[in-house]
């Protein structure tokens, strides 16, 4: 299967286990949608959050993908510094991250217009330090209590894997 197909495949195995889901199936039932494993779904204030593994995949590549849900905190947490265009937010996260994440253009770009269209950000039209027109994105009071609420959940659910990473390991 080529990489094209199995974006599509991993694509419609999400919105499937989120259709089910929402159907009242248990997630019992979900676990195995070969060759990709649930790892879980939830509902969070209407948001679907689904992940997905790819079983054919090592978990170290799949750590890229948790990017995906992340993606409108770590726009909105920029643009909470500064009002910047694309290409300052992607370099920005990557330097704040130690170049642990990477925003590829073709998330980046498809995430700023959403964000835009639920009023969470404004974007304007302007110059880049290297003279060229660049529409600059800037955070809305909207976008503020958004970030306040997405920062809430990821550092409640940060501190739920610390705990239970640090459970004693048996002898």
């Amino acid at each position: 299967m080529g990489a094209q197909a199995k974006r599509s495949h991993a694509g419609q195995v999400v919105k499937a286990a989120w259709c089910y889901y929402r159907a009242g199936i248990s997630q019992s039932h979900l676990q195995s949608f070969a060759p990709y494993s649930l790892l879980s779904i939830s509902d969070n204030n209407g948001l679907a959050l689904v992940s997905c593994f790819d079983n054919n995949r090592a978990m170290a590549t799949s750590r890229q993908e948790l990017l995906q849900g992340t993606l409108d905190l770590l726009i909105l947490k920029t643009l909470a510094t500064a009002d910047l265009h694309g290409w300052d937010i992607a370099k920005r996260v990557a330097v704040a991250s130690r170049h642990r994440l990477t925003l590829k253009q073709g998330s980046l770009y498809p995430a700023l217009h959403r964000l835009e269209n639920r009023g969470w950000i404004d974007a304007e039209w302007g110059i880049s330090d290297g003279g060229r027109a660049a529409k600059f994105y800037r955070l809305t009071r909207p976008g503020r209590k958004q970030l306040v609420e997405e920062k809430e959940y990821w550092l409640g659910f940060a501190a739920a894997m610390t705990s239970v990473l640090d459970l004693k390991e048996a002898p």
